[in-house]
């Protein structure tokens, strides 16, 4: 008998940012595949007969490959259970969600999407700013600060990026900001558009620092570079209130 699987949004890292039926999925799973930042306080909501696997990845570390994740994904339907693959922030944004949602429909398995807190939202909220603004900032964009090989991505769209009036949340970026940032200088964004960075946001290690794009850069440029998940927004908007 074929199970069912749950892809659940954990949102940033703070249980209380769980939605209802997130943790509706958690109490009632067989199996929960989390990634790093989905562990913690966030598992104390999962059935406590059910299987805990660790499969998530992050820079700099030994993680599992894509290929194994999905394969457990399907091994566990398989077996007839109700399996939560438990993402991170919402697991729509750069969280290889198409991939393990291919692996289930090549076997048949059905699945369901629970959205999740997004990272950037709980970062803007934790500076006390919004992210859009009428007449200001009507854009807001998200983009990878890394590829597959942890080097920044070629073939970068740098007019948008470069657009001082949007607000741009760039992920997992701390070590290739300082060179994203020299070309968006080169390319007409001043060096002086407000930048924050935001460090385990929602999390007892949450920290904020409100910088400015050139600063941001000359500061991360030759600091051994900090595991913690980073965000950093830029634009307008990332320097109120305290601008």
């Amino acid at each position: 008998m074929t199970g069912f699987v749950s892809f659940v949004g954990s949102g940033p890292g703070d249980p209380e940012l769980l939605t209802l039926k997130a943790v509706d999925r958690l109490s009632r799973a067989d199996a929960v595949l989390y990634d790093d930042l989905s562990a913690g306080d966030i598992l104390g909501h999962a059935n406590p007969s059910a299987d805990l696997v660790s499969v998530g990845k992050r820079a700099g570390r030994a993680s599992p490959r894509q290929d194994h994740v999905s394969r457990l994904l399907v091994d566990y339907a398989q077996a007839g259970g109700r399996v939560v693959r438990l993402k991170s922030g919402d697991g729509g944004v750069f969280g290889r969600l198409e991939e393990e949602i291919e692996a289930l429909r090549a076997a048949g398995i059905p699945f369901e999407i629970v959205p999740g807190v997004p990272s950037a939202c709980a970062a803007a909220a934790a500076a006390g700013i919004p992210l859009t603004r009428r007449l200001t900032a009507r854009r807001l964009q998200f983009v990878t600060g890394h590829d597959l090989t942890g080097r920044l991505p070629e073939a970068l769209n740098l007019a948008a990026l470069a657009d001082a009036e949007a607000t741009t949340v760039v992920y997992m970026g701390r070590r290739t900001f300082a060179d994203l940032a020299d070309l968006l200088i080169a390319s007409g964004l001043p060096g002086e558009t407000p930048a924050l960075m935001a460090v385990g946001v929602s999390t007892p290690e949450e920290s904020l620092t409100r910088t400015t794009v050139a600063g941001l850069a000359a500061r991360l440029r030759n600091e051994d570079p900090d595991r913690a998940p980073t965000l950093i927004l830029y634009g307008a908007l990332t320097g109120t209130p305290d601008a």
